[in-house]
């Protein structure tokens, strides 16, 4: 963690470019290191309790996050790495193994007989809602154990943090709507 700037130094320095001040931009620093801080340890409870709330669940983070992307239309296997940011052969790996379990299939790309599209199966549509629902239910429980005040600071929370995962999203890529 950074050290903030001393007040000495800040009153020798008052501005950075853009006329931030150094101190501003040292609490802007901190405010981010929160956040992401709080972010990190949520998806890690909520990954760690839903599996041991819920034993069955037990696809890694990554496979489920495909079956996410695969829900809205079926992708070739270069464009679902581009939307979950990962390598092209480290996709291949992924989908070969929901190959395996049954919850995606292979088809035939109209546009290109070379290539071929992932496309969920029945059965991957069921593994996705039923880890949704899992999903739900415990988030539901949680916000529920919150005091009225703390439920609602972090529904209102809501919209600001929506927009922050629009602009992490950057320029041309398509939304992250994989939840936690």
């Amino acid at each position: 963690m950074p050290s903030l700037p001393s007040p000495s130094s800040a009153s020798s320095d008052p501005t950075l470019t853009g006329g931030e001040s150094v101190l501003e931009k040292a609490a802007a620093i901190e405010r981010a290191q929160r956040l992401t801080d709080v972010i990190t340890r949520l998806r890690r409870a909520l990954r760690s309790s839903i599996r041991t709330e819920y034993p069955w669940e037990s696809l890694p983070m990554a496979q489920v996050e495909l079956l996410q992307t695969l829900a809205a239309a079926p992708l070739r296997v270069g464009e679902l790495a581009a939307r979950q940011r990962l390598a092209p052969n480290t996709v291949s790996g992924l989908v070969g193994k929901l190959l395996e379990a049954g919850f995606v299939d292979r088809q035939a790309d109209p546009g290109d007989r070379r290539t071929a599209r992932i496309a969920l199966t029945e059965a991957g549509h069921q593994q996705l809602r039923d880890w949704q629902h899992a999903h739900e239910r415990r988030m539901a429980d949680a916000l529920e154990s919150l005091s009225r005040a703390d439920r609602e600071a972090v529904m209102r929370a809501l919209p600001g943090l929506e927009q922050l995962a629009k602009a992490l999203t950057g320029p041309g890529l398509p939304e992250d709507r994989t939840g936690l």
